[in-house]
Parts: C-alpha cells; structure tokens; sequence
C-alpha cells in the first residue's frame, strides 16, 4: 500500500501590572491563577493526574515482562534489524556533536520530520538514548533552518534525501510537535545537557516558534514562498502548513491535545493560556470532523471540522488514520472530554461490521470501502482507540495488535512506527516525563 503522502524560562507573573495600581496587580494575579486552575480541571482523573497507565494487553492477561519483551523485540528489529528489509533506523557516522543516524521512509527512500520525530519520540520511551541522541543530532545538522532569511526560519524540512540534500524545504508541523514533546520528555528522563542536547531550552525554543515566529518570504528550492507560524492565532489550531499560500487549513491527524496540555504546563508562563485553549478547540475538531455514523475522519479538513480538498484528501486515508490515536491518548492522559470515548465507540463499532481480519485502510467517511489493503498501522491506532472506548468488543482490537506480525518490507516504515507506537500506548508504556528533572527508571 502506498504510505501517505503530505503537500510538501524563568516564571514572572504578569510583571506589566506591577508598574501600575495595586487593583491591576490583583487583576493579573487572578487571571494567572484562573488559567492555573483551568489546567487542573483538565487534569481530570487521567494519567496525568494518577500516574496510572492503562494496559490493555495486561487486561487480557498478559504480563508486563511479556509485554516489555515483545516490544523490546520489535524495537530491534526496526532499529537494529536486518537493513534490506526489517530496519527503519540508519546510522550515518559521526559529527562534532557525536553519532548522526536517520529513520527512512523505505519505499520513498527519503528522510521525513514525521519519522524523526516518532524515532525519537519511540526512543525515549524505551530509554534509549544513544538512539535519540543520534536522530536528534542528524534531525538538527540536516533538516533545521537557522538561517534568519529563510522562510522555514528555526523549523525543519520535511522531506529530505538521506545525504542531507532537501526534497521540499517547508515544514511539517506533525514533526515539529513531536520534536517538542520527545525532547520535553528526554529533559525529563535524562536530564538536560549542553548545547544541542539541552533538550528543554532546545523545546521551549521550538515550541515558541511554533506559535509565535513571524512571517519571513525568502526563496526555497521551489521558489519564492512566505513562512509564518504553524498555529493560527484566532483559530488557536495547528495549521496543514506554514506556507502562507497554503489553501488547505488543517489536518486532523495533526491536532495532539494530549501534547498541548503538558505545553499548557511546561511551556513560557504568558503562553499557557493559548495552549490549553488548543488542547480544547482540538478536542471541539474532532467532534466536528468525524462522521457521526461511522467515526471516520477526512485527511485534511477546514477549521470547523468540513472536510477539505479532492483528490481524496476529503476521505478516511493514511493521514486519517491516527486520528483516533490523537483523541484516545488525550482521553487516556487527561479525561478532559467524555465525548472522545463516544468518537472511539463509533468508529470501532464501524470497523466491528467489517471483516474483522481484512477490513481496508481507506474509506469515504460514509464508510465505502476504497482499497482492500489491511494494514497493520491502521490495526494499530484502532488498537488504541479502545484506549478510550466502553464497548466489551474493544479488547479484541488489542488482541489484534499483539497478533500481528512487526511490520517488514517495502512499507514498514508507516506501518512499523505507527505499530510501535501503538505497542507503547496499550500496554502502558507510553508515559508521560516531566522536563527539568530526573525520574527514577521504572524498569
């Protein structure tokens, strides 16, 4: 099957107020400490605030060694296994700041910000450091854009050849916020270093970039094209891309609620507000785009959820797949919006009516089936859908995600990262690391 393809601090409380009226002191005082309980209210009864991690696999009886050593098994295998036709990960020798490696997108033999990023994202989880160091190292020296005149100004390329030459210079913003949460997470897990691998000041840089970096025009290999933050300021939502000739508006599979609350945390103190009001107009997307019969979301879709585009980008593709992925997680973490189990009930009790062991990976989101194909990165994002669903025939979805082989061949890429992410999310071991301290290793 085709893999998918895209259009390519210090904290002051409001100092402002303290040159003025002790009445405006007060005033800014308030409104800080109303975002801050805006935050504990989405905290909820998730994971955030328990620190307990759902285990699917656990609930059908499996053990956590059991679980740990099936995913440390496909963690090798797509890391370190045989590189014709079982590895992702490629180590690509050494510069100054240490060993460089990329994670390939095998059948289009290029280097994507996605795959970077869910690289290292997957190897933080599992605590691997020398591997995240490593695609960090090469995501930075060959991808990022320092230069103060280029349109992708302090982002990264989304697409480039494995010798460091782009294919399409602009960025992706499903990479780049990733790129911030793996590197909060390794500021949590490891600690922060020094240049290049002092991870949080590396992600509060980044992750203001994203919200606040004023539009550059500049050329590209592909021409003249302008640059502008990757979320808009009125809609407060991830846009499809920073182009600002850019028609299309977003991308469901690119709203990460789960991500902007620990942003709405972690991020400059004048900027929590934003965030978490993102982590709301995300949640308010989903609703808005799904199908409310099938629980299918479009490719690409308008800021009130209509789907956009031709071409198929208005129907259930490889995109649309991790959707349900993003509002599951968000259920899991935070427990902030009930309706996101209702979204995870829906759309298994579609898949429910299908062939359960070749159903196809794209549909009209009325739910025509449009390609035979059953893939196994799509059997893993419904497999952590159940992560929020209530229906007893959820657990099966799991089961079929511990049954399915690890993802080899011309199409592991997609198929194999989405897998190992999905592995992480259901047994648990996806979890959460605070920036700017050491947590004991849970394993």
């Amino acid at each position: 099957m085709p893999v998918q393809q895209k259009k390519y601090r210090r904290i002051r409380v409001f100092p402002q107020f303290g040159r003025h009226h002790g009445l405006f002191t007060f005033l800014g005082l308030a409104a800080f400490f109303l975002v801050l309980c805006s935050r504990a209210e989405a905290a909820g009864h998730g994971a955030f605030a328990t620190g307990d991690y759902r285990n699917l696999f656990a609930e059908s009886g499996r053990s956590q060694s059991e679980c740990r050593l099936k995913i440390d098994a496909a963690f090798e295998q797509l890391f370190h296994g045989n590189a014709t036709n079982q590895s992702v990960y490629f180590p690509a020798g050494t510069n100054s700041n240490g060993s460089l490696a990329y994670v390939m997108d095998v059948a289009h033999q290029d280097v994507r910000s996605e795959g970077m990023s869910y690289g290292m994202m997957i190897a933080v989880e599992l605590n691997k450091k020398a591997e995240f160091d490593a695609l960090w190292n090469w995501a930075r020296t060959f991808m990022y854009h320092d230069a103060t005149n280029h349109p992708a100004e302090g982002y990264f390329s989304w697409s480039m050849r494995t010798n460091g030459q782009p294919n399409d210079e602009m960025p992706a913003p499903d990479g780049e916020e990733y790129f911030v949460t793996a590197l909060y997470f390794a500021s949590g897990r490891w600690g922060d270093g020094h240049g290049l691998y002092n991870y949080k000041a590396q992600a509060d840089h980044l992750l203001s970039n994203l919200k606040n970096r004023q539009p550059i025009a500049g050329k590209t290999i592909h021409g003249d094209q302008t640059g502008r933050a990757l979320f808009d300021p009125v809609q407060k939502m991830v846009r499809f891309s920073a182009d600002l000739n850019s028609d299309c508006p977003t991308d469901p599979s690119y709203q990460l609620p789960a991500f902007y609350e620990l942003w709405s945390r972690w991020g400059p103190p004048e900027e929590l507000e934003f965030w978490h009001a993102a982590a709301v107009t995300s949640r308010k997307l989903f609703e808005e785009t799904v199908n409310p019969v099938t629980g299918l979301s479009p490719d690409y879709a308008n800021f009130d959820g209509r789907p956009w585009g031709h071409s198929g980008s208005q129907n259930f593709r490889f995109d649309a797949w991790r959707v349900a992925m993003n509002w599951s997680v968000d259920w899991s973490w935070w427990a902030a919006d009930p309706r996101e189990q209702k979204l995870s009930d829906r759309l298994l009790s579609f898949f429910n009516s299908h062939d359960f062991a070749g159903y196809g990976n794209q549909f009209t989101l009325d739910g025509r089936q449009l390609s035979k194909d059953h893939s196994t990165g799509l059997v893993a994002m419904n497999a952590v859908a159940a992560l929020a669903a209530t229906k007893p025939f959820a657990k099966k979805y799991a089961a079929a995600l511990w049954n399915a082989p690890v993802p080899d061949g011309t199409y592991r890429y997609y198929d194999g990262l989405l897998y190992m992410l999905g592995m992480l999310h259901c047994s648990g071991e996806f979890r959460i690391w605070a920036p700017g301290q050491q947590w004991a290793h849970s394993h």
